[in-house]
């Protein structure tokens, strides 16, 4: 790896550590840059829920005020994020590697769809929460919707926080902020679970691991602190172009 492909990688581990805190989707930054500089899907996708790990426990760390009064609800939803993580990783090291590239694109673009559609669906649970409409916090719907989401996040990161805050906010009443809390700490589990197991069977590149886990944690902070400043739209803005031009070099180079 020469040094500006290590600064790049460490420069999308940055950016991706800021959106996942913020938003969700960094890997639709990391992915596609570890893709163009010629790393094979899976490994691509081991080593970003390796390396992205430390940036959502940054993250879940700066939103801890956030999460104060909200641990036996947090460890609860934890279960079906840690049970659902593992039920992903055997998707992903069970599948052929050519059935997994080619679903890769259909995800990427339903990750991308997803971002592109967020501020409707905030909008709508803005509406909802206004109205007095809510779910309980501990319903059965919930905790499925988390493990399903869980096993989504084992196989293919990209887009589980955008998930994750689309069904909570549906669900339950609390500030969307405090949503946001919960959503860091799940991804956490998720990407740590899934890390751990890819680190010791999966084929994992860890310099690139190395920096993305140095720049995430460092874009974790940068979320928690300043992201939520930053304008929304210019954020989803990148992460929709690098998604169209993720599938674009997959499609091609498939």
């Amino acid at each position: 790896m020469s040094w500006w492909e290590a600064l790049l990688v460490f420069l999308a581990g940055v950016w991706a550590g800021t959106i996942n805190t913020v938003v969700g989707s960094g890997t639709l930054v990391t992915f596609p840059v570890l893709v163009a500089l010629g790393y094979s899907p899976v490994t691509a996708t081991t080593s970003n829920a390796i390396g992205l790990a430390p940036g959502t426990i940054s993250g879940a760390i700066g939103y801890r005020h956030e999460l104060t009064g909200q641990g036996r609800r947090v460890a609860r939803y934890a279960i079906p994020s840690f049970l659902g993580a593992i039920g992903g990783t055997v998707l992903l090291l069970s599948l052929p590697h050519d059935a997994f590239e080619a679903i890769v694109p259909v995800l990427v673009g339903l990750a991308v769809v997803l971002v592109i559609i967020q501020p409707r669906v905030s909008a709508w649970v803005t509406r909802r929460r206004e109205a007095g409409a809510g779910g309980g916090s501990h319903g059965p719907l919930l905790m499925v919707l988390i493990f399903l989401v869980g096993v989504y996040g084992g196989y293919f990161t990209a887009a589980q926080g955008v998930m994750l805050m689309a069904f909570m906010g549906m669900l339950l009443t609390d500030s969307l902020q405090r949503l946001n809390g919960i959503k860091n700490v799940l991804s956490a589990v998720v990407n740590v679970v899934a890390g751990t197991i890819y680190a010791f069977v999966a084929p994992v590149s860890w310099p690139v691991v190395a920096l993305l886990a140095v720049g995430s944690t460092v874009g974790g902070q940068l979320g928690a602190k300043i992201g939520r400043r930053l304008p929304p739209t210019v954020l989803r803005g990148v992460i929709v172009v690098v998604g169209i031009a993720a599938i674009v070099q997959l499609v091609i180079n498939g």
